[in-house]
């Protein structure tokens, strides 16, 4: 009887990792045993930077939000109270696009939460 020595799964799971480890820079992408380590350490990074992409867009919307709203003579903060104070609800995405895209609106709900705002002051 012949030696089984798992060949087939062997080059299987080879080929698998080296398939990820392309692009990959000298040894890593050609020899598995450094290739595992950097597929290994990549799809950490994957993982751990989906989460931090989330975080990364809420703050650009932030920044945009603030941006579009300074020419209205309010600051984000201010802005916000007053949505709420208002009563609309938006999410900042939303808010970020409008602000961008459509300058007439996002001055519609700038007014909107600027009055909400005064009405808030003088009662």
């Amino acid at each position: 009887m012949a030696l089984a020595k798992n060949g087939k799964v062997n080059k299987n799971r080879h080929k698998k990792i080296l398939k990820m480890a392309k692009g990959y820079r000298s040894r890593s992408k050609s020899c598995f045993r450094i290739a595992v380590q950097k597929v290994e350490k990549g799809l950490q990074y994957a993982y751990k930077h989906r989460r931090v992409k989330k975080r990364d867009f809420r703050s650009l919307w932030i920044q945009r939000i603030n941006a579009a709203v300074r020419e209205h003579g309010m600051i984000y903060s201010q802005f916000i109270n007053g949505l709420k104070l208002s009563g609309l609800e938006f999410d900042r995405k939303v808010l970020a696009d409008l602000a961008v895209n459509d300058p007439e609106a996002f001055k519609a709900i700038a007014d909107a939460a600027a009055n909400a705002l005064k009405n808030s002051k003088a009662a």
